[in-house]
Formats: C-alpha cells, sequence, structure tokens
C-alpha cells in the first residue's frame, strides 16, 4: 500500500517547482472537495476525473448478515456507500 507521504513524494517528483508541502495542501483540498461534492449531491451526482475515472454515491438495501464470531444472524441497515468505477485509460494502464 502506498501511504499518503510516498504519494506526495511521487507527485513532487513529476512536477518541477512543487514542495512537498503545496502538494500536501493540494491533496487534501482535492480530497475535502471530492467527499463535499458527494456529500452535497446524494444520489445521481457523479464526480468524472477523466484518465481516473468516475465516482458516485449509491444507496445500499438493508440486508441480513452473519456475524463470523459467533454465526449470529444480524440486520444491516439500508445506507449511502461512494462508489468508484475505472476508467477506460486506467484499465488499460493496468492490464499491460
Amino acid at each position: 500500500m502506498v501511504r499518503k507521504n510516498e504519494f506526495i513524494t511521487a507527485i513532487v517528483k513529476k512536477v518541477d517547482g512543487l514542495t512537498k508541502k503545496d502538494t500536501a495542501i493540494i491533496l487534501d483540498a482535492i480530497s475535502e472537495t471530492i467527499t463535499e461534492c458527494l456529500v452535497a449531491g446524494g444520489k445521481g451526482e457523479k464526480i468524472n476525473l477523466p484518465g481516473l475515472g468516475s465516482l458516485e454515491v449509491r444507496e445500499r438495501a438493508g440486508r441480513e448478515g452473519r456475524n463470523p464470531q459467533t454465526g449470529e444472524t444480524m440486520k444491516i441497515a439500508a445506507c449511502k456507500a461512494p462508489k468508484f468505477k475505472a476508467g477506460k485509460a486506467l484499465k488499460d494502464a493496468i492490464n499491460e
């Protein structure tokens, strides 16, 4: 797994003149903005990131599940969850 600091270092190496501090601020701003857009948009609102993919909020229905420790049946409440769908360019890059 790539940690945040390693990710920031990789970005700094690709962009000339950008400091680690500035990159961390930009990365945090992107993360906050994506979260705000998904929360404000709710179901149906998509965020398209060309070359990477898209993010959207999906509703998950309530269902029955099992506690893995006890085997006991339990109810899992309905909720909203973020969903990421990889774009073609990302899929192609991974599968090369």
